[in-house]
């Protein structure tokens, strides 16, 4: 399960790079996933919980500026597949599945990135070019869908 769960918070982070992070934070704070033992204890504070948090947050903003470049370009595309990575890597330490929990996470932002831009791009046509609504929808799915994998994984 851990690998499938690494999968989806990499999709997450291929739709927004912040938001693994942040969840996994709050998941090590409120005692769902033990990282103490790990390189990654720090997760868990309540000043790394602060700052992931408000990069999510930031994101989420700036996601819905018209300069925003697109997540394929290859800074933004390099962002995603690090924190794809670091995010199924952090996911898979306690139990000792952190590579396989890595690769997982790489392949899932790949996925992320192209199939969230691909849904994105035919969602908003299909709406008559108005971009808001399905930004604001794929927000909704990726906090949804990273707050349940680090339940679930708990």
């Amino acid at each position: 399960m851990i690998f499938l769960f690494s999968l989806v918070l990499g999709i997450v982070a291929g739709l927004r790079a912040m938001t693994p992070a942040a969840a996994l934070s709050w998941a090590a704070f409120l005692g769902w996933i033990d990282l103490s033992a790990t390189p990654f204890a720090f997760l868990g504070h309540p000043l790394a919980v602060a700052i992931f948090t408000l990069a999510a947050l930031g994101e989420l903003v700036t996601d819905q500026l018209p300069q925003t470049p697109s997540r394929k370009v290859p800074v933004q595309f390099g962002a995603r597949i690090v924190m794809g990575a670091l995010a199924g890597g952090v996911l898979g330490l306690p139990s000792g599945m952190w590579i396989g929990g890595a690769i997982a996470g790489v392949v899932g932002a790949i996925i992320g990135t192209l199939g969230g831009y691909e849904a994105r791009k035919r969602l908003v046509a299909s709406n008559g070019g108005n971009d808001r609504p399905i930004a604001l929808l794929e927000d909704a799915i990726a906090v949804i869908l990273a707050l349940l994998v680090v339940w679930l994984a708990a």
